[in-house]
C-alpha cells in the first residue's frame, strides 16, 4: 500500500509541471470569444480527446482478454 501511495505521489509530482504549460495567448483568445465560441472550443477539445481515449480503451480491453485467455491456457 505504501509503495502504491509513493508511486502515485511521484507520478503526480512528475506530471505537475505539465499543468503549467497553458499558453497565455491561447487563453486570452479563448476568453475573448463569445459564449458560443467558447462552447465550440470545449466541444472541439472533447472531439479531439475521443480517438486517443477510444484507442486506449480498446488496447486495454484487448490486453485484458489476451491475459485472461493466456491464463486459461496455462491451467
Amino acid at each position: 500500500m505504501k509503495l502504491r501511495l509513493t508511486t502515485l505521489i511521484l507520478i503526480t509530482l512528475w506530471v505537475a509541471p505539465a499543468f503549467g504549460q497553458g499558453c497565455a495567448m491561447c487563453y486570452s483568445t479563448a476568453a475573448s470569444t463569445t459564449k458560443e465560441g467558447q462552447r465550440a472550443i470545449s466541444r472541439g477539445v472533447l472531439v479531439l480527446l475521443l480517438p486517443p481515449v477510444g484507442f486506449m480503451a480498446i488496447g486495454a480491453g484487448l490486453a485484458f482478454c489476451y491475459s485472461k485467455k493466456r491464463d486459461e491456457e496455462s491451467e
